[in-house]
């Protein structure tokens, strides 16, 4: 299906489409992003805001911009946020963390937003204080499943292991969050059955949301080196879309999002990602003054605020319902808290297209 023609690849779209209007009632969840730092203790080698590149401008929100953009978008309707960052380690950054998750449920009172942690692998013990401190969600990507193509991307020492990431999804998991994770498509190197292999690899681990997209390359890492063996970027999306529409029939009740990385190369394709399967936005809102420093890759989208008409209207183009003032929950974490942690949820049962 990855490689078929526009033709034979149209029915699967439509089913993951009628998935997301009839089993998940035509809704895409919108949910605020605020990048509060940029500041990261990892070197992946793909990634604009790696520790080795000396060009980026560095920043970090303080705690009362952060508490102030989440009380404003609670206010204009969010009922979900996500806090993402750099990878940081230690006491003072957990500490942080947790403080800020109980400031902002005491500040924003019965009306506190679901809240999305993606802050990179951490211990156990720090996952279960934070979701103790009241976030819901987090999202960690695997980035590949394939071990000697995650090597490919990273540098070869201990602070990037393939075996530790997979550790750390399984830790997220046994603190109870809701467990999201997603892949770059289009790395160099990658293959066909590298992507088969990703959908498996997220069936098996049973997430409950996932994030994924094009790889996007920045010209201040080493992976911009290996530009030239990179599909062409309409290539990438294609396969992304396609992804997406794949995992919502492996997965039907699990969040999936239209992530800003497709609108980097078409400015239309998180649309087109509702229409394929995907079920939730997540607007970046981050203030405007430090926006354009997390950068991951290039052309980044920096002009959306949180209300956009075009955001909106982007969603009921593709045919859903834009939700605000909800924190939706994965349906499918759901299943699982009904049958047992044990037990495989409905969404990772066989389904038939």
């Amino acid at each position: 299906m990855l490689l078929s023609d526009d033709e034979t690849f149209a029915p699967y779209a439509d089913a993951a489409r009628e998935i997301v209007m009839s089993s998940l009632g035509g809704m895409c969840y919108m949910r605020g992003l605020i990048e509060t730092h940029n500041g990261c203790v990892k070197d992946c080698l793909y990634c604009g805001i790696r520790l080795s590149n000396r060009a980026v401008a560095r920043y970090s929100l303080s705690d009362d911009e952060i508490v102030e953009t989440v009380v404003n978008a609670v206010g204009v309707g969010y009922g979900s946020i996500v806090l993402q960052g750099g990878e940081q380690r230690g006491e003072a950054f957990v500490g942080r963390v947790e403080r800020l998750l109980r400031r902002i449920a005491s500040e924003c009172g019965d009306k506190a937003p679901a809240v999305t942690l993606s802050f990179g692998e951490q211990s156990l013990e720090s996952y279960r204080r934070w979701r103790s401190a009241g976030a819901h969600r987090y999202l960690l990507r695997i980035e590949s499943s394939r071990e000697s193509l995650y090597r490919s991307i990273h540098p070869d020492n201990e602070l990037h292991s393939h075996a530790r990431r997979v550790e750390a999804l399984s830790d997220l998991r046994k603190a109870d969050f809701q467990v999201g994770t997603g892949v770059m498509i289009g790395l160099p190197g990658q293959t066909i059955d590298d992507l088969v292999a990703d959908l498996r690899f997220m069936r098996d681990m049973d997430i409950d949301m996932c994030g994924m997209g094009p790889y996007l390359e920045h010209k201040e890492t080493p992976l911009y080196a290996r530009a030239g063996e990179l599909l062409p970027a309409n290539e990438r999306l294609r396969l992304s879309l396609r992804m997406i529409t794949l995992l919502r029939l492996l997965m039907p009740t699990i969040n999936i999002a239209a992530t800003t990385a497709l609108q980097a190369i078409d400015p239309d394709a998180r649309t087109t990602a509702l229409r394929m399967g995907a079920n939730v936005m997540m607007p970046n809102i981050t203030p405007m003054s430090v926006k354009a420093e997390y950068k991951l890759y290039e052309n980044k989208p920096l002009g959306e605020n949180s209300l956009t008409a075009s955001l909106t209207e982007g969603v009921t183009r593709a045919g859903l319902t834009p939700v605000f003032g909800e924190k939706g929950t994965s349906r499918h974490y759901l299943d699982r808290l009904a049958l047992g942690a044990d037990t495989p949820s409905l969404s990772a049962m066989n389904f038939e297209v």
